[in-house]
């Protein structure tokens, strides 16, 4: 038990330093993308920000706020409640493959992952990290079992074991139950694996909407 503990320390170390460096030389390398993304996002939406962010539940059901490009119109959160009757996956998800509070240039973000690239500054902060569960919302947390909380007792992530084995396909009980199966066999090298496996899931652009 106590080698395991120690076990899971060294790991937490070692992360929270690649997840660090990760983050800061990928946002070095991806900043002229966010800037042309940004000027897309302006285009097409003057009046709205560039950037969106919203309260997600972290470990141990800490808030914080996680930030994206806008992939949305300025009024999507207030729409969200005439939607919530086509839900595409049964659970405490919202998912709509069609959802038609998503501007042009938000499709495209969203199908190659590129609205997800201002995580990094919240793994800086440590509030997330490269790989790990998904962080929820509020309304979702509100709606989970304590089985599914058990996924909220590791730092979030910006990728995970359950976005390269389906995405958008997979119902939320598969999520949990991918979620846990992860919790249950991290180290170093499975993340790297995940984080390998992400990028090539990215570059096909599969399962995302």
């Amino acid at each position: 038990m106590r080698e395991r503990q120690e076990g899971i320390t060294l790991y937490s170390i070692l992360k929270r330093a690649m997840d660090f460096v990760g983050a800061l030389c990928g946002l070095i390398i991806i900043s002229p993308i966010i800037l042309l993304a940004a000027i897309c996002i302006k285009w097409e939406d003057p009046t709205g920000p560039v950037f969106f962010y919203q309260t997600r539940v972290g470990k141990n059901e800490r808030l914080f706020r996680m930030y994206k490009l806008r992939s949305m119109y300025t009024d999507a959160e207030e729409r969200l409640k005439e939607l919530l009757d086509q839900n595409e996956i049964r659970g405490a998800m919202f998912k709509m493959k069609d959802d038609p509070r998503v501007t042009k240039v938000g499709k495209f973000l969203r199908k190659t992952s590129l609205d997800e690239l201002p995580q990094l500054f919240n793994v800086l902060r440590g509030e997330m990290s490269l790989v790990g569960p998904r962080p929820p919302l509020t309304r979702e947390v509100a709606e989970y079992t304590e089985h599914d909380k058990k996924r909220l007792a590791v730092t979030p992530g910006c990728t995970g074991l359950w976005q390269v084995s389906g995405r958008s396909t997979l119902s939320f009980k598969e999520m949990v139950d991918l979620d846990l199966q992860y919790i249950e066999k991290r180290c170093l090298l499975f993340d790297v694996r995940i984080l390998f496996r992400t990028f090539r899931a990215v570059i096909a652009s599969r399962d995302a909407f």
